[in-house]
């Protein structure tokens, strides 16, 4: 390649040790969803356009791929880049219905692209991590229960700020919106999930206009969204606004469950939130947002719900609930904060080398620690030690191995301390054994 090539916008890349933050992020999510039972699954890239446009969302986000349609049989095939993996599940789903025990808990991280404008926390190429239970005509509602619990754990774990999870149902909503006589309660949802980009009293005036609520149903609306309590106190604020319907009712004893369900997670915030709605129309009940202290820029990382009537084969519904978490949003975002790994290689030991003559003696001394499953490198060249003790130090590289008259010498070059060793024996201290995160952000007491 001729010249330094011109970065592309959206696709964010990062250094080894970024990497390895996010790596061990993953892990950390991958060993909570596990935990739970989770199953991990991967989907294809591509799916049938009619399938990723079927949900609501605009042809500007899909990026079509013309040679596969062409492969597939031309233009008709529409062929595109799925733009979440909740679509993508929900065709999986369908497809392999008779091969899957019900309910099926499955966990997905993996990248997906959307054609948007890039800013911070937004990107064409990113990675989400989804959490999903689905049922096969019915799912019991306590695992909305158990997917908030879920992801509340696995927030709490994490090495980021502390995150705010809220909580809500679509139930809650509709009723009121019935109660105070409102029909398109949908069109109401719509302009309340705006709440946090428009002021209130622009937003009374898209009620108006685009909901079709009087200016007094309004201001009950908006007294509705700004109910917000860590407990199930917020039951008795609705109840105090004066409104009552069947739905209403049963969504605010359904938000009540999840959120008495989720206390005693130590490291996150669990909270009723009522202005939270999500605009996508297939959410039916409880609904997740989630922000990050310190990042109000990037809005909700971690979103998602529960929705009765996302697949169905004409014979079986398949209702689930299900989370999604903004890795690559969160990531990159504190990668510019900090985030990042102690060392840039996950090598443990450099193995030095006296001569060029000697090295078959250091790749075998390499081998030796490699086989009790210690991750190390022989230098790259046969420098003064002190020039390889500075390789070392430069990428991280915690010990240094030397042959000496005397035997193998393992070299803390933190410390300065050296002492004989076996490599066929010698393994680190276990902090030392792979990367650490290291970041200049510390996690929210």
């Amino acid at each position: 390649m001729a010249g330094k090539p011109t970065p592309l916008s959206g696709y964010p890349e990062l250094l080894p040790a970024q990497r390895f933050a996010e790596t061990e992020i993953i892990a950390i999510l991958s060993r909570i969803f596990e935990l739970h039972g989770f199953a991990n699954i991967e989907t294809r890239a591509v799916e049938p356009l009619d399938q990723l446009l079927s949900k609501g969302e605009t042809s500007k986000e899909v990026y079509v791929l013309r040679r596969l349609q062409e492969d597939e049989g031309g233009k008709d095939a529409g062929l595109g880049l799925h733009f979440d993996l909740t679509v993508p599940f929900a065709r999986y789903v369908l497809e392999n219905s008779g091969k899957l025990d019900f309910p099926f808990r499955r966990y997905q991280i993996q990248k997906v692209w959307r054609g948007e404008r890039p800013q911070q926390g937004r990107y064409r190429e990113f990675t989400q991590a989804d959490i999903d239970v689905v049922g096969a005509g019915e799912l019991p509602f306590h695992h909305d229960i158990e997917v908030a619990r879920v992801m509340a754990e696995a927030l709490a774990a994490l090495p980021i700020p502390r995150a705010t999870l809220q909580i809500n149902n679509r139930k809650v909503l509709e009723g009121f919106y019935l109660g105070l006589g409102l029909s398109d309660t949908e069109a109401v949802m719509r302009v309340v999930d705006k709440l946090d980009k428009v002021p209130a009293d622009k937003l009374s005036d898209l009620l108006v206009s685009e909901g079709g609520t009087t200016a007094e149903q309004a201001r009950a609306v908006l007294a509705l969204a700004g109910v917000r309590s860590t407990d199930s106190s917020f039951v008795s604020q609705v109840e105090g606004l004066g409104v009552s319907h069947p739905v209403l009712a049963e969504g605010l004893d359904e938000l009540a469950q999840v959120i008495e369900g989720c206390q005693g997670i130590d490291g996150v915030d669990v909270v009723a939130d009522l202005r939270i709605a999500r605009g996508l129309d297939y959410y039916t009940g409880t609904v997740f947002e989630t922000r990050l202290a310190g990042y109000d820029q990037l809005g909700s990382i971690c979103s998602g719900g529960r929705y009765d009537r996302l697949a169905s084969d004409g014979t079986t519904t398949y209702p689930g609930v299900g989370i999604s978490f903004g890795l690559s949003r969160v990531v990159v975002s504190l990668v510019a904060g900090g985030l990042t790994a102690d060392r840039s290689v996950p090598s443990a030991v450099l193995v030095a080398v006296s001569d060029e003559e000697s090295r078959p003696a250091s790749d075998a001394l390499a081998t030796q620690l490699r086989a009790s499953g210690v991750p190390c490198e022989v230098a790259a060249g046969a420098q003064k030690f002190g020039k390889q003790i500075r390789y070392a130090e430069r990428r991280g590289i915690p010990y240094v191995l030397f042959s000496t008259a005397d035997g193998p010498q393992m070299k803390d070059i933190r410390s300065g301390d050296q002492v004989p060793v076996d490599p066929a024996t010698w393994t680190p201290p276990a902090e030392d054994l792979r990367p650490s995160i290291a970041t200049t952000q510390e996690k929210n007491p």
